[in-house]
């Protein structure tokens, strides 16, 4: 990559942090750039984001349209610390928006520290205007809430840790 790619890819990076843009995908011929920020997860206002100022600067450069989506990113917990306490992750078995509780003020299903029964709801998944109920497959005691209410999840997405008994 030359030096003035280099400088653009720079340029790129400054424009999607200062938008608070969590995720970025660009593809040109000759390049593929996918660009994903660890951390908290960007709350991108409406108004906030200038799409056609992104748009602009990427077409001066010759790239192609971008595509840029805010994603709840989940806290990385490494293999080998996984693979220590031997957690069963119960996974979003759809793409929808994440609620630990059944209502709005209302309180968690289930918080760190509960027991656990196969069945036993966690959580709810909403798609297209359906609420998922989502139930443990395992008994135990929750370790961890990965997932944020209220953020969109991913099929396959760990949404709890779960040390079985």
């Amino acid at each position: 990559m030359d030096g003035t790619k280099m400088q653009e890819l720079r340029e790129l990076v400054e424009f999607l942090k200062a938008n608070e843009i969590a995720e970025f995908d660009m593809e040109q011929a000759d390049l593929k750039v996918r660009i994903k920020f660890a951390g908290e997860p960007a709350v991108v206002q409406p108004s906030g984001l200038d799409l056609a100022q992104l748009s602009r600067l990427m077409t001066s450069h010759g790239a192609a349209t971008p595509v840029a989506a805010p994603v709840a990113a989940a806290p990385a917990q490494t293999p080998a610390a996984a693979a220590e306490e031997k957690l069963h992750e119960v996974k979003s078995p759809i793409v929808g928006t994440f609620y630990e509780s059944p209502a709005p003020g209302a309180p968690p299903f289930v918080q760190v520290g509960d027991q656990v029964e196969v069945g036993q709801v966690l959580c709810i998944v909403e798609a297209m205007k359906l609420m998922n109920e989502i139930e443990s497959d395992v008994a135990g005691e929750v370790v961890k809430r990965i997932a944020t209410s209220g953020q969109p999840v991913e099929y396959g997405q760990a949404l709890f840790a779960i040390r079985p008994r």
